[in-house]
This record gives C-alpha cells, structure tokens and sequence, in this order.
C-alpha cells in the first residue's frame, strides 16, 4: 500500500505496511515522521518519489551541489519511492539499530551540537527516534530538548534528514576503513621494494660466492695437476733406477772381466823364459790396465770429485722425512678447509631454491662465512702449494750438489733406527686415513720424487760409455 500525500498517516497505515510494529508508539511517531519527508519529496503528490523529486529535494532542500552518489544511494534500481519503500528501507538502515551512544557520538562528531548530549541521554533518544528529529517538530525541539537555538535545531533537522534517508556519515563508516586501507597498500608496497631488495642483494651475494667457488675449483685443479706431474715424475725415476742398476753391473762385469784378463797375461809373463815374450807379455799386460784405469777414471769423472761422508745422506734423509710430516698436517688442514667450503656452499645453493629461504639467506651470516671459508681455503691451497713447489725444487738442488739420493729413502722409522735415535723423539705416529676432497696421497709421491743428481750421473755415464 501507497500512502498519498492527500491525508495524515494513521496507525491504520502502519498496520497495514509493519503488523510487529504498529502498536508500538515509538515506532508509530517514526513513521508520522517518515510520511511527512515522503510528502515533503513528492511534489505532484501521486504518492512516489521519482528521480526528478529526488533531485530537486537534494538541490533545493539539503543544498547538495553534487547530488549523484546520494541519488543512486536513495534510489538503487527503483526509480519510485513509495511510503512502504521508504519505511522497508528505513528500518534496514544501518543508523535504525544505532544505540542511545552511537546517537550522542552523531551528535557530537557530526552535527557538532556537543551541548545538547546530556538533554539527548537524559530521553534516551536511541537510532529510531531520528525520523522525528529529521522533521519540524517544535514540540520535541523546543519544549522536550530544550533546544531555544532556530539555527541549532534547523542544523540538527537538516543532519537527521540526510542520516535518515543516506545512511551514517561517510567519514564515520569508511574513516577506519580507509585507514586500515592505506597501511595495508603502503605495507604491500613495502614488502615489495623490500622483498626485491633483498633478491637483488642475495643474487649479487651468490654470483660473488660462486666466482670464488670457481676460483677455488681453479687452485684445486692446479693442485691435483702439480699432483699429476710428480706422479710422472716418479714413474721416470722408477725407470731411470732400474737402468742405473744394470749400468752398475755391466761395469762391474766390464772391470772383473779386465782384471781377469790382466792376471792370465800376468800368469803367461812369469811361465815364459824369453826375455822378449815377458816384456810383450808385460806391455799388453799395461796395456790392459791402463784401458781399465782409463775407463774407471771416465767413470770417476762423471761422478762428483768430492764424496760426502755416508752418515750425512741418512741425516739429509731424516731431515727430509721430518719436513714432510710437517707438510702433511699443512695439506690436512688445507683438504678439511676445502672441504667445510664445498658443503657451506652446497646449503646456500639448497636454501635459495624457494623464496623464505632466499630471505633467510640474505638475513643471516652464513652468506659471510661461506665466503671468508672459501677464501681462506683458496689461501691455504696456495700456501700449500707454493710450499710443495719449493720443496721440491729444494731438495733436487740439494741431491744434485751432494749426489746422494735424498728423496727416496726406507722410511722414517728405518732411519731413525740407522741412526739410533728414540721414535718418540721425532713424533712418528700412525698415518692418519685420508677421506678428503684430493684424489691421490702427496706424501708417497714426496717420498719417490726423481734425484736429478743421480739422474745427471747416470745419463754422463751412459753417454761417456757409448
């Protein structure tokens, strides 16, 4: 049912539109005061509000100079208002259910008639009595709140009017809203900058570990090459042994051979008679052995002219063997650092496979100390390295000046017991078991590196007997 604007509303009326309702007097006064801003917005009084009415009235009445949000507010999709309409509407309001302090919170924060809170708490004017506060009604002003004020109670009409028909307040509904709002998109641009910040960060941090891992797998590579060589090297020198000895026999054989035949002369000089025959016989017998003094002096000669006491080759020796187990404990220590490096680097590599990991990674200190073990294993590498370099170079110039083979030798424990000194004394332990990164043992290879002062005797006595 329609209410025109041709008679007053009656509890009839409201009967017909809200049966719950219509015998309670709060609400039938809020529904006067519903049909009174009904007809007030229904200019040719056919008993709807159309968009044109409801345009003038937001123009003319409420003094709204945009009226296009509040317009598709009142209206939605139906373009005529009828009393039932706006009645459904009302009480589907938000500001219907407004409690007696949400109605002073208004009254304070939007019409900002603080003064008159205590007169409003004093009725209990709760979200239903607004109706009646948004029409003229000099009876409820005046001589029940007491407001004397004209221009006061026409500000609170005019607010009541617009909370009625529109709702609350934007700035009340949405002011939390928007707040919550905007510190969700600024923290959301945040995490974004600093999300990338940190991608870009640990990106650069993991193409810098990575070049020094490719450093580190350079030295290491260089290492096992240097390994390689002395390996050939110790294979040469196996061969150059073996021919040595059967150089020394053959020469052995040559000179029994020429002493035996020097003594058969002898023995054909003292059995002649003839005086000539002894002296042919004691001629080619000179001559023999100044063949054999010849070729033993060749011999000689290709040796070293002054012969070191034998005592001191196995003192070089032992000091050989010590110099080596020192250089061992450097090599472990450089193995275990390369080591620790490879599996630091190897987590970093598994962390930045997912996202959380990646911030994880560029929070914590392990990017750092991944970093300082690789540099600090390629520095142990290179110590070790160079160190290797110039033992080797070392004690080939010292068994070239002495002519004693230093190098290979029986052993620590062989020596020591040549030399009747206490194991103990020189700390000879078990061989500790290798289960690092490089391949092969440097020690053995130390212990067999080639005499190139044997090797230089050998090869002058080969050429001179050829």
């Amino acid at each position: 049912m329609s209410h025109t604007g041709g008679g007053f509303p009656s509890i009839t009326d409201l009967c017909l539109i809200d049966q719950q309702l219509c015998h309670d007097e709060n609400s039938v006064l809020s529904f006067e005061a519903i049909c009174s801003i009904h007809k007030l917005m229904d200019d040719d009084a056919d008993g709807t509000v159309d968009t044109t009415e409801t345009d003038e009235f937001l123009r003319e009445d409420l003094k709204y100079h945009d009226s296009k949000a509040k317009h598709s507010s009142f209206h939605r999709a139906d373009l005529h208002i009828s009393v039932e309409d706006m009645w459904n509407a009302w009480k589907n309001s938000e500001v219907y259910n407004w409690t007696v302090q949400q109605v002073e919170d208004w009254l304070l924060v939007s019409v900002e008639l603080p003064q008159y809170t205590e007169t409003f708490r004093k009725h209990q004017l709760d979200g239903r009595a607004l109706p009646r506060l948004a029409v003229k009604n000099t009876t409820l002003t005046v001589s029940v709140l007491k407001i004397l004020d004209r221009s006061h109670a026409q500000k609170l009409q005019l607010k009541a009017l617009d909370t009625v028909l529109f709702g609350p307040p934007p700035d009340r509904q949405n002011r939390w809203k928007d707040l919550v709002l905007a510190l969700s998109v600024l923290m959301a641009l945040g995490g974004c900058w600093f999300a990338y910040a940190q991608t870009r960060k640990s990106r650069d941090d993991l193409g810098k570990l990575m070049k020094d891992l490719e450093g580190l797998q350079k030295a290491e590579q260089s290492l096992l090459d240097l390994q390689e060589k002395l390996q050939k090297a110790q294979e040469e020198q196996r061969c150059v042994q073996v021919e040595k000895v059967k150089v020394e026999e053959e020469l052995r054989n040559e000179i029994n051979s020429a002493k035996q035949e020097a003594q058969r002369l002898r023995e054909l000089r003292e059995g002649t008679e003839n005086e000539r025959s002894r002296q042919k016989y004691a001629e080619e017998e000179l001559e023999q052995v100044r063949t054999a003094l010849k070729k033993a002096e060749r011999e000689l000669e290709s040796r070293v002219r002054w012969t070191p006491p034998e005592p001191l080759q196995k003192w070089l020796q032992l000091t050989h063997e010590v110099e080596v187990q020192y250089y061992n404990i450097k090599k472990q220590s450089a193995e275990r650092q390369l080591l620790q490096a490879r599996e630091g680097a190897e987590k970093i590599k598994k962390k930045r496979s997912s996202l959380f990991g990646t911030f994880h990674v560029a929070h914590s200190s392990s990017l750092d100390d991944v970093d300082h073990k690789i540099l600090s294993a390629k520095q142990a590498l290179a110590e070790v390295t160079a160190a290797l370099r110039e033992k080797l170079h070392r004690w080939q110039q010292i068994e070239s000046l002495t002519g004693f083979c230093l190098v290979n030798n029986p052993g620590l424990g062989a020596l020591a017991t040549a030399l009747n000194l206490d194991p103990a004394f020189l700390g000879l332990r078990p061989p500790t078991p290798q289960h690092l990164i490089l391949s092969d043992d440097l020690d053995d290879m130390d212990e067999d590196i080639l005499s190139p002062g044997t090797l230089h005797l050998f090869k002058f006595g080969v050429i001179k007997d050829s």
